[in-house]
């Protein structure tokens, strides 16, 4: 059978898992000002909107939790497949949704999908790749949830305007938000048939002692199918090495989760996962609808659709540049240029804003309290806030948030340590879907502040506590993070990959490693 080999190739299209992320988003999102989801769903506002929006994130917690078990065992491949099929079967219950009961069900089932991919995409990413390319390729993931975003919401968009009256019509049909959501089952069956053409993770093979398939496959991805090619074997007898140094350490995997050096390594991955939904992105995703009704814009869904152009534009020069400019400048200063756009968007609302009482309130308001009434100034510059904060977290936390957690843990918990960094975002977006619609409820601008202050936590948080990671194989991960240095400062040490490449070029690679390639052979 046909196996690809291009790097970029596979992780493009196991991006395909982030994508389905993207969809659910916009999923959401996009109804929300169609007469015809209010209806059908009795206009569900508050608490009810909050717990129909918080089912996804909740199966997505669960999924996350479970993705380790699932990667480690069938694979990472493999666990990538389950999750299509549950999108499949998630999509079929909301497209058919006859209550608020049968949507949520459909939505955790998504949800539990979309838990598992967010989890093992990156580790798959990351285990396919080589370090020079590893956070562009990883990053890729980030692109493919904010293309996911941006094409779902132009199907909403259209199907909301292409089935009757548009949104604001009173008798639009039900066709506005189910057609959306049966159209978002084409992508993971895609992604679903696709993988059957894709080579396992070397690194997984090598954890089940597959040797010689492990090599074939490094060799298709980094030497044109040479096993004897430098790259190659380098990288074999790294992977080797860590995979030795960790089983003679004779403990489980669970138990070494707890271990002092490497707790402190899963604290930071799942705070990075927490930091990228306490910023409030998601939120401006879920909700931007509600947002921009508050700056009494006149057109929410079109205006609404240049911030999910933004974030697919802006997303690029990152994913280009990440390697470059590293990992730590952008978790820093993308936290303060988030707080900054959340404060002045806070400030803006409080002194030009007010209730939005029986003399402001329209049909297309009524499920918001606080108003920007008749002044154009002051609703464009928050539309602009808006935008420059989904342009600053698309080329700083957006991509890092996925990229950091996936390189930082060794072999043998990386599944475990990675499930557990993205059930802490699944947590938390959890919690804010649902808390969101009540806060803007009930304390409309001061919601700002709090984002706001989160993200100054985590500006002083990534300034003290994350090292760069750019440049280092997953192996030499072990190294930059006990090496005793404070996060500002760059562990610097020759490469062991380069070193093992000069040791083959000058034929010193262990007898007993080369009777190993040549069985392969």
């Amino acid at each position: 059978m046909y196996q690809a080999s291009n790097v970029y190739f596979i992780c493009s299209f196991a991006a395909i898992g982030g994508g389905l992320f993207g969809f659910d988003i916009s999923s959401m999102s996009g109804v929300l000002g169609t007469q015809a989801y209010k209806r059908y769903f009795n206009n569900p506002v508050s608490y009810a909107q909050g717990g129909i929006t918080a089912s996804m994130p909740a199966g997505s917690l669960v999924g996350s939790l479970v993705s380790s078990f699932l990667a480690d065992k069938y694979s990472r491949k493999v666990a990538l497949q389950i999750s299509c099929v549950l999108w499949i079967i998630g999509s079929i219950l909301m497209t058919a949704a006859q209550n608020v009961g049968m949507l949520c069900v459909g939505r955790v089932i998504c949800g539990l999908c979309v838990g598992i991919a967010s989890s093992i995409v990156p580790v798959y990413q990351s285990e396919i790749a080589p370090k020079e390319i590893r956070g562009r390729v990883v990053s890729l993931q980030q692109w493919a949830i904010t293309w996911g975003i941006l094409i779902q919401y132009f199907i909403q968009f259209g199907a909301a305007h292409g089935t009757g009256g548009g949104p604001s019509d009173p008798n639009q049909p039900e066709a506005a938000f189910r057609i959306p959501w049966g159209v978002q089952m084409v992508p993971a069956f895609i992604l679903l048939v696709g993988l059957f053409f894709f080579p396992y993770s070397p690194r997984w093979l090598a954890s089940k002692d597959r040797w010689e398939e492990a090599i074939k496959v490094l060799a298709a991805l980094h030497g044109n199918g040479d096993v004897n090619h430098p790259k190659v074997l380098a990288q074999y007898q790294e992977i080797e090495e860590a995979l030795r140094l960790e089983r003679e350490s004779a403990a489980s995997s669970f138990k070494t989760l707890t271990e002092p050096r490497i707790l402190k390594r899963v604290a930071l991955g799942m705070s990075i996962q927490a930091w990228s939904q306490l910023c409030g992105m998601n939120i401006m995703m879920y909700y931007i609808v509600y947002i921009m009704e508050g700056a009494q814009i006149a057109s929410p869904l079109a205006t609404a659709s240049i911030q999910y152009v933004i974030n697919v534009a802006l997303t690029l020069p990152a994913i280009l540049y990440l390697d470059k400019w590293g990992r730590r400048p952008s978790l820093i200063l993308g936290s303060f240029g988030m707080m900054t756009w959340l404060f002045i968007s806070g400030a803006l609302q409080q002194y030009y804003g007010r209730p939005n009482t029986e003399e402001t309130r329209t049909p297309d308001n009524s499920d918001i309290t606080w108003i920007v009434f008749d002044n154009k100034p002051v609703s464009s510059a928050i539309v602009a806030c808006s935008y420059l904060f989904v342009a600053t977290f698309a080329t700083t936390w957006g991509p890092v948030s996925w990229t950091y957690p996936a390189e930082i843990f060794p072999s043998k918990i990386r599944a475990k340590a990675v499930s557990l960094s993205t059930a802490s975002n699944w947590f938390w977006n959890m919690v804010l879907a649902f808390a969101v619609p009540p806060l803007l409820w009930n304390i409309s601008y001061k919601m700002y502040y709090i984002f706001g202050a989160f993200n100054a936590a985590a500006f002083v948080h990534m300034a003290l506590l994350a090292p760069e990671t750019k440049g280092y194989t997953l192996e030499e991960m072990d190294e930059v993070f006990d090496s005793g240095l404070p996060a500002w400062k760059r562990y610097k040490k020759s490469s062991r990959l380069e070193e093992l490449e000069r040791e083959i070029e000058a034929g010193n690679l262990k007898v007993s490693y080369r009777k190993r390639i040549l069985d392969c052979e």
